[in-house]
């Protein structure tokens, strides 16, 4: 066998063997969702005219756009109040769920619901941050995301102490949900409530649920390991395919940010930063941005530098020492966003889809980090036993660019 043909089969092996990256699928999972918790409760008190009856874009309107657009949400099966409360209460459950790693298959299909229902049903209420949230809670479906820092690892890592001692494991709670929620979405395809243009939703719904019914069946029925084997290296394809998917997502954000910054007159000028500074609907401290934007010098060294960072980014992935440096800078200047000019949750959103760049070695350290945190706390409190922490399976090192860019560690 020559070099090129043994490269090629190793790396097809590393795809299929592994699903790649799980620490920062998992930040991502941790991320994503508890963006949308937070934005959800802190706009409790107002979701009806933000989202509900009550709102300036009424259902008539609202009907008209998604009759042109085919856009997807559930919001629209039913102009009941009532409905809207159900719909909004299993957003804030599903983003609680999938934060906590419970049952990440079917919350992440609940969470992409939840997000698409709400968006679709009012597009003009939100901004930059709500788009990346709209595009990943899509991708989020087809990821691995809780093999770490998750409730099902946990479960995971107890079922295999049970078997190695000899008891039988059951699950219960797995196929009664699957149960419940295929009833519903059988009843929601037969009201003609998936009907229309765009079948991509529906589609991906039913796909979602025959392989969870195929994966359960799998591991009930199969008498030989190969069937397993043989779902768990497609499942591990359409991760790392997924894995790519959002690298590239992320580059584009910042390529194409980066460049239409560098066709504008401010941002060539190096006065564009100055100027939303002194919004008074981006002031939420007047005094901060005053203090900020009083240097000129500094104004533009902020403006050539936030252009400079996006073009950039997408370029230093092949190296990690400058593309580490990148990141660090554009989540410190995530974190300005927030504070100077009052967008907490879109800044919660680019940061947690920047985390797919994070070292590995960098988040384990931050999961030992937290996990001596959480022993101390609950060593005050009552000195109940330390829960171990979670780590990864073992695996073989990631493709050349998720492994540049994960770190050299590996994904594992």
């Amino acid at each position: 066998m020559n070099r090129y043909s043994l490269a090629v089969s190793r790396g097809i092996a590393r795809v299929t063997e592994a699903a790649l990256g799980p620490y920062q699928t998992a930040v991502i999972r941790i991320g994503f969702s508890a963006t949308w918790l937070l934005f959800l409760l802190r706009e409790l008190p107002h979701r009806h005219e933000l989202y509900g009856p009550d709102g300036p874009w009424s259902w008539g309107l609202a009907e008209q756009l998604i009759g042109t657009n085919k856009a997807f949400t559930t919001l629209m099966w039913s102009e009941g109040r009532i409905w809207f409360e159900l719909v909004y209460a299993l957003a804030i459950l599903s983003s609680a769920l999938l934060l906590l790693g419970w049952r990440t298959r079917t919350m992440s299909v609940l969470f992409m619901v939840g997000v698409l229902s709400l968006q679709n049903r009012s597009v003009f209420m939100g901004d930059g941050g709500d788009n990346v949230l709209h595009l990943m809670s899509v991708y989020l479906v087809f990821t691995r995301c809780a093999q770490v820092w998750s409730l099902d690892a946990r479960r995971a890592s107890r079922a295999r102490d049970a078997r190695a001692r000899g008891e039988r494991v059951t699950d219960r709670t797995g196929p009664a949900l699957w149960g419940v929620l295929g009833f519903a979405l059988l009843a929601a395809t037969m009201a003609g409530r998936m009907d229309g243009d765009d079948l991509l939703i529906p589609m991906l719904l039913w796909t979602v649920w025959a392989a969870q019914a195929l994966w359960w069946l799998v591991g009930r029925r199969a008498r030989s390991r190969e069937p397993r084997i043989l779902l768990d290296v497609v499942a591990n394809i359409v991760h790392n395919g997924a894995l790519i998917v959002i690298m590239a997502e992320a580059c584009l954000i910042y390529a194409t940010a980066g460049w239409y910054k560098i066709q504008g007159s401010r941002w060539q000028d190096g006065t564009a930063v100055y100027y939303p500074l002194h919004l008074e609907y981006f002031s939420p401290w007047p005094a901060l941005a005053d203090l900020l934007s009083s240097s000129g010098t500094m104004v533009m060294l902020v403006t050539y530098g936030t252009v400079l960072v996006q073009v950039a980014f997408p370029f230093t992935l092949f190296n990690r020492r400058v593309k580490n440096v990148l990141l660090a800078i554009m989540i410190a200047e995530h974190a300005v966003i927030a504070i100077v000019l009052g967008l907490p949750f879109f800044s919660l959103a680019m940061i947690a889809a920047d985390a797919v760049f994070l070292p590995t070695s960098f988040l384990r350290r931050l999961g030992g980090w937290t996990a001596r945190a959480r022993d101390r706390l609950l060593r005050r409190r009552g000195g109940r036993t330390p829960v171990p922490e979670q780590h990864a399976p073992e695996s073989s090192q990631a493709t050349l660019i998720a492994g540049r860019v994960l770190g050299p560690s590996g994904p594992g």
